[in-house]
């Protein structure tokens, strides 16, 4: 069982619940459940507040529907415990991820990542030629345009249609000092400034987005995809490639993977390619934390746990460039 698992398992329960008689006939079953992270100091890892919106059409009162699918969850293999909440949330803990689960996980979500843009490695057209002529020649319709059509690839990898992303979505323009944001910093750090901080919020812009080191969060995610990369060339030369396997000393990124999927879910619900920005970052610094364990050192030989790391490395890289992608910026194999 993985995070991205939660959903389907949780609408199945109320699928089961209501043919089993526990939940009314009139009961809706929801299509899809949004699942995330639990907040710092909360419950569990996971939580879900599918029973409060089941609750509605039950006719019961959420904490009794939760208390129905807490019951059915609880017995699903690969889920630890389940525990209801306040009003009615239900909140999870899963086992610790598998590494080639992760590993398959990534290769999955590449080939969706790949269908919405067409195969193309880059997105380059965000910054040109607006989406209606009110946009024509704004500043608002600059960072409307960069905003918008990133959500739009977020909710087409959901399996959406762009309709489902509303034209009303409330975006803050650019600051007037920041209208020439494009040419100074490059399109790629112009997207991604634009894209960190939530729409409504007008985006700040500095020299940092140019500096080629730690203290800039845009070049650390691209250098930790481009390290990616350069541990799968250098493995080559030392005789070995990726073949996925268990690691057990890289539990922050295993989890952070893990979670990735339920990041891009929230992301296109919320409409919030903030969230994708900060998952990227975090993913980037525990990628960059390990990556010095992945190729053997000294007179080490090249062993199954190196081949094992070496696919995780390669498999964190492979999210990252697509992360990259869906805001619209480039992911360079060498920087």
């Amino acid at each position: 069982m993985t995070p991205a698992d939660l959903s389907p398992c949780v609408v199945r329960a109320v699928r089961r619940a209501v043919a089993d008689g526990e939940l009314g006939v009139g009961t809706v079953v929801p299509e899809r459940v949004v699942v995330e992270r639990t907040r710092p100091g909360g419950v569990g890892e996971y939580a879900t507040p599918a029973a409060l919106a089941v609750a509605r059409s039950a006719g019961r009162p959420p904490r009794d529907v939760a208390g129905v699918l807490a019951r059915r969850l609880g017995a699903e293999p690969g889920i630890e415990r389940v525990e209801v909440t306040g009003p009615g949330f239900l909140n999870f803990v899963l086992p610790a991820p598998a590494a080639p689960a992760l590993v398959a996980q990534a290769v999955v979500l590449d080939i969706a990542i790949r269908d919405v843009r067409g195969g193309a490695a880059f997105l380059p057209d965000d910054l040109d030629g607006p989406d209606d002529p009110e946009d024509a020649h704004t500043d608002a319709g600059l960072r409307r345009r960069v905003v918008r059509r990133c959500v739009q690839r977020l909710v087409r990898v959901q399996g959406g249609s762009e309709q489902e992303a509303p034209a009303d979505l409330p975006v803050a323009p650019l600051a007037r000092r920041d209208a020439d944001a494009v040419r100074r910093y490059g399109a790629d750090a112009a997207c991604w400034a634009m894209l960190a901080v939530p729409a409504r919020e007008t985006p700040a812009f500095s020299d940092v987005l140019l500096h080629q080191g730690e203290a800039s969060e845009f070049f650390r995610v691209r250098y930790a995809y481009s390290r990616s990369r350069a541990l799968v060339r250098n493995a080559g030369q030392l005789g070995f490639h990726p073949e996925a396997g268990e690691v057990d000393d890289a539990p922050a990124l295993l989890r952070l993977l893990a979670d990735h999927p339920l990041v891009l879910e929230a992301a296109a619900h919320h409409r919030a390619p903030e969230r994708l920005v900060r998952h990227l970052v975090e993913l980037a610094d525990a990628l960059l934390d390990f990556h010095h364990r992945v190729l053997p050192q000294g007179d080490e030989k090249p062993s199954a746990a190196h081949r094992a790391r070496l696919a995780l490395a390669e498999a964190a890289g492979t999210v990252l460039a697509g992360g990259l992608a869906l805001l619209g910026t480039d992911a360079p194999e060498r920087l």
